[in-house]
């Protein structure tokens, strides 16, 4: 059977399949090595060049047309991001449309940037701060949003006059491939370009080749290695790494519609976002009750192909990765976890990466499921008496990505507004971020600044004090 995808010429080459049906070839991408990496960014550096040349109103003219191309084609990104990475295709879909909003956000800020004066201590002088692109940025995206995350890079690099090298993940490289070929009408031939390489020549590329600003999506433990070899270089970076979020769920008037926005933000993408809630901390009252509905309606859903517009939950993303949430969720079972629906494959992974939709009760505060990032559809419950031990438990991880709360109670939200650890911050409504808001995290969640909203200028830009006589 031949690819669906093919892309890079080569002996040496990532293969994919669909995760709901392994058998099934989906893209051939060639392996480059390390001399063609370099004449990647080599090219790079002549095509940012030239577009940093380009005016700011200009410049954003065209990125708001190739977001409109990149809408047009919306099907097409998200079938190929279906089926490399197993999400429902309207999840995919989704994910095409809110990264074009996120994008056209990115261009408003770049048209509004400029000279900002600054009050002078010397007669004669005027004072400004400038902003310039910084030059190539080496955009390293993962296997779980492989349409948005790297629009949530493309955009706002070219809209402050950057070029961008993507390297996508091994498991979903299509769709950049296929945003790389929409670009081409828009902007200077070789600004946005993918490299298909190896984790090693990236690094290496990270540590000692020509590029400007380093910009990682993945895990805690690839993005210390990324901060390290950045390092080396001296470059600056953005890091949006994992989470373990918590749902503080304390009191509400509507526990049904409460525990539906907490499963959706749970299970979404089979609970693979680095966003997902995956521990619902309930008040001792309302815990039986929550419990419940949690269980009720996660044994409810309907496993299946993301092309499959019945299904409620689609497979895992890879091989590797379906064994890592069997093994720990095995693991947490072992330790004392129960499940109240679910914990087990429902097969084995030549029936597709599935993994059922897991509720687990009786997780203690420091047990794998209460601190572990599983990064799957199984949702943790724990229970707690007073606010304090709330707050501590929500607090109490490596990680400061994203919480909830739902309550009423005034005197609570503004406590958790204020003592939440966590870069987004959401009362009475799940982990959805809006297309204008900064999105990052504290603690082991996130380093540099924040993509997306008004702060993503301080990664693409580098400032400069200008004294004029």
């Amino acid at each position: 059977m031949t690819h669906r995808y093919e892309f890079g010429a080569g002996a040496d080459a990532y293969k994919t399949v669909n995760p709901a049906n392994p058998s099934e070839k989906i893209g051939r991408y060639g392996i480059m090595s390390p001399d063609e990496l370099g004449a990647v960014i080599e090219r790079a550096h002549a095509a940012q060049a030239e577009w940093a040349r380009v005016p700011g109103l200009e410049r954003s003219a065209r990125l708001n047309a190739f977001t409109d191309a990149v809408e047009a084609r919306a099907d097409a990104l998200a079938t190929a991001g279906t089926l490399e990475q197993g999400k429902l295709f309207r999840e995919s879909k989704g994910e095409t449309m809110k990264s074009c909003a996120e994008g056209r956000f990115s261009v408003g800020e770049a048209a509004r940037m400029g000279a900002m004066a600054i009050a002078s201590g010397r007669a004669g002088i005027s004072n400004q701060i400038l902003r310039r692109p910084r030059g190539v940025i080496f955009c390293i995206s993962p296997w779980n949003f492989p349409i948005s995350t790297p629009m949530r890079k493309i955009c706002p690099a070219l809209a402050f006059g950057n070029a961008v090298v993507m390297k996508p993940s091994q498991f979903t490289p299509g769709a950049n491939f296929l945003l790389a070929e929409i670009a081409k009408e828009f902007f200077p031939a070789n600004l946005i370009q993918v490299a298909m390489v190896s984790g090693r020549v990236a690094s290496e590329a990270v540590s000692k080749g020509d590029i400007h600003g380093v910009s990682f999506t993945g895990s805690v433990p690839t993005g210390k290695l990324v901060y390290a070899a950045a390092a080396q270089n001296l470059i600056p970076v953005q890091l949006e790494l994992g989470g373990k979020n918590g749902a503080i769920l304390n009191d509400s008037n509507d526990l049904e519609g409460a525990i539906t926005q907490i499963l959706g933000a749970a299970f979404m993408t089979s609970g693979q976002r680095c966003t997902a809630i995956s521990r619902v901390i309930v008040q001792k009252d309302l815990a039986a009750q929550a419990k419940e509905i949690l269980t009720a309606k996660a044994a409810a859903m309907k496993m299946g192909p993301g092309l499959d517009e019945t299904s409620d939950l689609g497979p895992l993303c890879n091989l590797p990765h379906w064994r890592d949430v069997c093994e720990v969720t095995d693991k947490a079972i072992a330790e004392g976890a129960r499940a109240l629906t679910g914990g087990a494959a429902p097969g084995g992974p030549e029936d597709g990466y599935f993994y059922s939709p897991t509720i687990l009760d009786n997780v203690q505060h420091h047990s794998i499921a209460g601190q572990q990032e599983i990064f799957g559809p199984v949702l943790s419950v724990l229970e707690y008496e007073t606010f304090d031990q709330a707050i501590e438990m929500l607090n109490g991880t490596e990680f400061g990505l994203t919480s909830s709360l739902f309550s009423n109670r005034n005197e609570l939200v503004q406590r958790f507004l204020r003592e939440s650890q966590n870069g987004m911050i959401h009362v009475n409504h799940g982990t959805v971020p809006d297309n204008n808001m900064p999105f990052g995290g504290v603690k082991n969640s996130g380093v540099g600044a924040y993509s997306v909203g008004p702060t993503a200028v301080n990664f693409y830009t580098s400032e400069h004090a200008a004294y004029i006589a």
